[in-house]
């Protein structure tokens, strides 16, 4: 087999997805994985397509001044995980608000000038909180041939076992290493009353039953709380493979409690909840703040009730607050996941205000009443158009979340060419160590005098 080819490359800027743009001798763009913009390094070619290269970095040459001791175990030994964990917090954020602002322009189809004046330090990415490693409070790991919960390997189908990643608090993990059933996977989360729950998902089967752990809490099947599990692109990977999968709680229960405000959610250890400790909070108290800021005009803060969608609503931590800090007269949470709505149910109990609707939102929507406002959270892939035509067919203020950046740009761009404009956004570095990141915008209708 023959060598890697090598190149020496100055690298100019971050691309989306984690890599960094440089240019090989004979012009093409090469994208960097490992590199921090400013450096001269050395780097393997792994990949090559029409017009453009891949490449590992393999030695710094000129190192930036931004670049540090990689603080992730995992990482270091080749696990997927973290790969922006050599690069100080601070200027992470800098290089995320680079590249969201680059998309907005390239995807969504703003101009500069037009970034430059939104509100909310438009495309400028801020932190959750001070944490910088151990932030994540719901994870999962996978047990290798020989019983050991690892992470996997970037790009392989190999588990780093061993090596702990850096964003899990700390005692989530601390003693979870081996005894587990081969090939199953270890679903943890650390609740907002710091008790540890650990539910074992057994292998699947090759004919898409479940399998047995056997272990020493009655084993329960999976039921609702997964069958929504589209509402984040990793979760549709894990439904594909998981089937009919047995559920065996290892330790704690099989649900968990997380707050809001004054509110209190049980979810399933399986189920979907921010990873990040501070994400509701902060994301709620954006998005009431945008309500509050750009929506006066539908009756907020008057006495008049205001009607809102929450699409892809899940467990309902918008409509919380939208009935709690906005004072919205009705919601209307829709979401495709019956064990989220489910965990709505209990959480807002008999409330008259709340209805919830389980389906796609592009199907239920038009059965609805008309919004004043609207927020939607969207899965990777986007809402897309059907969805977005059907808001805009009811006239309302929006408030879109986005946690692909390319996605939420091109949604973007669909609500600017149906007469929105945006009004503002805002960046969150929603998974630090990572390139990940996480936007909100507001928008209104071009006619609007706000």
């Amino acid at each position: 087999m023959s060598a890697p080819e090598l190149l020496t490359l100055a690298v100019q800027r971050p691309a989306n997805g984690g890599t960094a743009i440089a240019h090989a001798p004979d012009g093409r763009v090469v994208f960097v994985r490992g590199a921090i913009p400013g450096e001269t390094v050395t780097a393997s070619i792994i990949g090559e397509k029409p017009g453009f290269l891949s490449a590992e970095v393999c030695d710094v040459l000129d190192p930036s001044p931004y670049r540090i001791e990689n603080r992730c175990p995992a990482a270091v030994h080749g696990a997927g995980c973290c790969d922006f964990a050599f690069v100080a917090a601070a200027h992470a954020r800098t290089l995320k608000s680079q590249v969201l602002r680059d998309v907005l322009i390239r995807v969504g189809g703003f101009t500069p000038d037009a970034l430059d004046v939104l509100e909310d330090a438009a495309a400028a990415v801020r932190a959750l909180d001070d944490a910088e490693v151990g932030w994540r409070i719901r994870t999962r790991l996978t047990v290798d041939a020989d019983g050991r919960a690892g992470v996997h390997e970037r790009g392989a189908a190999g588990i780093v076992v061993g090596h702990p990643c850096a964003q899990p608090d700390p005692t989530m993990i601390v003693g979870v290493d081996a005894g587990y059933t081969p090939g199953a996977e270890l679903a943890i989360v650390l609740d907002d009353d710091g008790h540890r729950h650990i539910t074992e998902l057994a292998p699947p089967s090759p004919g898409g039953g479940s399998g047995s752990s056997g272990r020493r809490r009655a084993t329960q099947r999976r039921g609702t709380d997964r069958r929504g599990a589209h509402r984040r692109s990793a979760q549709r990977r894990r439904r594909g493979r998981e089937g009919a999968r047995a559920l065996t709680v290892l330790e704690g229960e099989a649900t968990a409690v997380h707050r809001v405000g004054d509110r209190a959610w049980q979810i399933p250890v399986t189920g979907f909840w921010q990873g990040h400790r501070a994400a509701p909070s902060v994301y709620a108290a954006t998005v009431t703040e945008f309500v509050r800021r750009y929506l006066e005009y539908v009756g907020v803060g008057s006495g008049e009730p205001v009607t809102c969608w929450d699409l892809y609503g899940g467990a309902g931590v918008f409509a919380a607050a939208l009935l709690d800090d906005v004072g919205a007269g009705r919601v209307d949470i829709v979401d495709s996941d019956g064990g989220a709505l489910a965990a709505a149910g209990v959480t807002f109990g008999d409330d008259p205000r709340v209805r919830s609707h389980r389906g796609e939102v592009a199907e239920i929507i038009g059965d609805l009443p008309a919004p004043d406002v609207v927020v939607l959270d969207p899965p990777r892939t986007g809402a897309g158009a059907r969805v977005i035509d059907g808001i805009v067919a009811a006239g309302p203020r929006v408030v879109h979340v986005g946690c692909d950046v390319g996605r939420f740009a091109r949604d973007l761009r669909l609500w600017t060419d149906r007469g929105y404009r945006v009004r503002g956004i805002a960046g969150f570095d929603a998974f630090p160590l990572t390139h990940h990141l996480e936007a909100i915008a507001v928008l209104v209708r071009s006619t609007s005098p706000v």
